[in-house]
Parts: structure tokens; sequence; C-alpha cells
């Protein structure tokens, strides 16, 4: 597994920010920003907007059905295969095709605090994390929960 893989699908996954009803790929100067720090092509924003909210969805965000798919092939480069891709779609699922690969897809997860949904790798050793943050949104989730526990009694 690569490092730039995890933060290439999570970088994209979180290109939407539910708590500051954000949305990078709504802003053409913001998006084009973002995949120029990763030199990526822009392809088709419609397209790249199906395959975020798609891969959302497979990791535990709302469903939106399957991604589409994306123009990617296979080289052999300096003695290796490598999957190349064309635009930012396909440079997101041949990342993701290969933290599949790896096993460590399963990893990728979205926070479940309604206001918030961030993606996130899970790197704990028994995958088990839930929150995004356990300072932030674990925190207040159990607080929450704490709250509505003892308001009973």
């Amino acid at each position: 597994m690569t490092a730039h893989d995890v933060e290439l699908v999570l970088d994209f996954l979180n290109t939407i920010d539910v708590e500051q009803h954000a949305d990078v790929l709504d802003d053409e100067l913001l998006w084009r920003t973002w995949l120029a720090e990763r030199a990526l092509e822009p392809g088709d924003p419609a397209h790249a907007r199906a395959v975020r909210d798609g891969l959302r969805g497979a990791v535990g965000g709302p469903e939106t059905g399957m991604p589409p798919g994306a123009s990617v092939r296979i080289e052999l480069t300096a003695g290796e295969p490598r999957l190349i891709a064309t635009d930012v779609a396909g440079a997101v699922l041949a990342a993701a095709t290969r933290l599949a690969v790896l096993g460590e897809w399963e990893r990728m997860k979205i926070c479940p605090a309604d206001d918030c949904l961030w993606a996130f790798f899970d790197r704990s050793r028994n995958r088990s994390r839930t929150w995004c943050s356990m300072q932030t949104c674990g925190n207040r989730e159990k607080a929450r929960a704490w709250r509505e526990r003892t308001k009973l009694n």
C-alpha cells in the first residue's frame, strides 16, 4: 500500500465538507487548484462528482449507487505493471483499486456523525475505529449518548 493512494482517495472523498456546506467541485477555481496541486487532469466534473459520491457511499456515506467506471490502462513501467489514468476519476479509482487488492479498502471509512461525514483511513490495529477523531466527533457523540441515557432516569 502506498501512502499516496490513501491520501489521494481521502483528499478526493473529502472535497465535500458537510459541516462547512462546501464542495470543491462547485467552485471552478478551487477545483482547478485541487487538481493542479496533485498534477491531475480534470476530465468531466459531473463524472468526477459521480465517482466521488459513489465511492463515499461504498465506504459508509449516503448511498448514491455504483460509481461509474473510468479510463485506465495498464503499462509496464520500469519492469512493473502500473495502472495509468487519464483523468482525476481514473486516478482515484486506480488508487482505490490498489487499496482493495492489498486488502486495505475496508480501512476507508466515513465518520457517522451527521454533521461531519468526513472520510478517514482507519489505522487502528483491529480496524475498529468509528470516528474521524475521538477528540471531536467521538467525544461529542459519546457525550450526546450519555445525556440521552441519563435524561431517561
